[in-house]
């Protein structure tokens, strides 16, 4: 009998979750054509954006805000378990993927990923009313869905149109839903009460991964969701190592690191707002 749909698009997008359990960034990369994650998952760059960067000694970056994890020895415990796996299984083959291919070989793969999320991208824009962003993403398809070759050259970048990745999560945010508290999803890794439910959506939205499924194409989430796995734990092998053993509580760092990244994408790389009121200056 076959898993029904929901259930194996969702299995799908389990393949990428190991990563989530250790990477989190910036959505600048500094690795060759990667200005942006993949496919929606984490910006895959080799070294840390200083905003985001753990202080020597290990702690983790300021937070002024809450913590916000009334589930910490649950999250704690699923985030030791996501570990595992990304020691077991996603690490190695993160190794052997940047090991084995060429860097243009990696940088294609990113941008057919990148260029298979434009749907999705498209539909978030015009949920938070982007016009300009949303003609940028139609234009970033055709353009490198065409003379591009499928997306395997991201000419549209060369060009003056940046990709912007979208979630229905930062939709969610713009529209006013605040975050919720802290979670950590088995192999999905850090994630939110806002998030979480976005991604599924998310998911089951993909209108290529509706297509496969209406074609007899199962096997296609399957090999996307999982090249965007290992392709983007590739970009984090040392941030990761170096994480680890700079950070005296590795979960409280993973979870601040998280909230930034989210937060960084959803204010678009625009500054935070001050948290405190500028103090007017009085003359005697």
């Amino acid at each position: 009998m076959p898993i029904p749909h929901p259930i194996r698009l969702v299995a799908a997008a389990l393949l990428t979750g190991a990563l989530l359990s250790g990477c989190a960034s910036n959505r600048t990369d500094d690795r060759p054509g990667g200005a942006a994650p993949a496919d929606g998952t984490l910006s895959a760059s080799t070294s840390a954006p200083a905003s985001l960067t753990v202080p020597p000694g290990g702690g983790a970056p300021a937070d002024t805000r809450s913590v916000n994890d009334p589930l910490e020895p649950l999250n704690r415990g699923i985030f030791w378990f996501n570990e595992a796996v990304d020691t077991v299984l996603i690490r190695p083959l993160a190794v052997i993927y940047k090991t084995v291919l060429p860097d243009p070989v990696q940088v294609g793969v990113r941008n057919v990923l990148q260029n298979l999320r434009a749907p999705l991208d498209l539909t978030n824009q015009l949920l938070q009313g982007d016009w300009d962003g949303a003609g940028t993403v139609t234009q970033r398809f055709v353009i490198n869905s065409t003379v591009g070759l499928a997306g395997l050259i991201d000419v549209a970048a060369k060009n003056g149109l940046p990709y912007e990745y979208e979630s229905f999560d930062q939709t969610l945010a713009v529209w006013g839903l605040p975050e919720g508290p802290y979670l950590v999803l088995p192999l999905l890794g850090p994630s939110s009460l806002r998030d979480g439910p976005a991604l599924f959506a998310e998911t089951l939205a993909d209108p290529w991964n509706n297509y496969a499924n209406n074609t007899g194409e199962e096997w296609f989430p399957y090999v996307r969701y999982g090249l965007a796995a290992v392709d983007t734990r590739a970009g984090y092998i040392d941030v990761i190592d170096d994480l680890k053993a700079n950070s005296f509580d590795y979960y409280a760092a993973m979870r601040s690191l998280y909230r930034q990244r989210r937060d960084n994408w959803i204010r678009d790389g625009a500054p935070a707002p001050d948290q405190y009121p500028d103090i007017p200056d009085y003359e005697d």
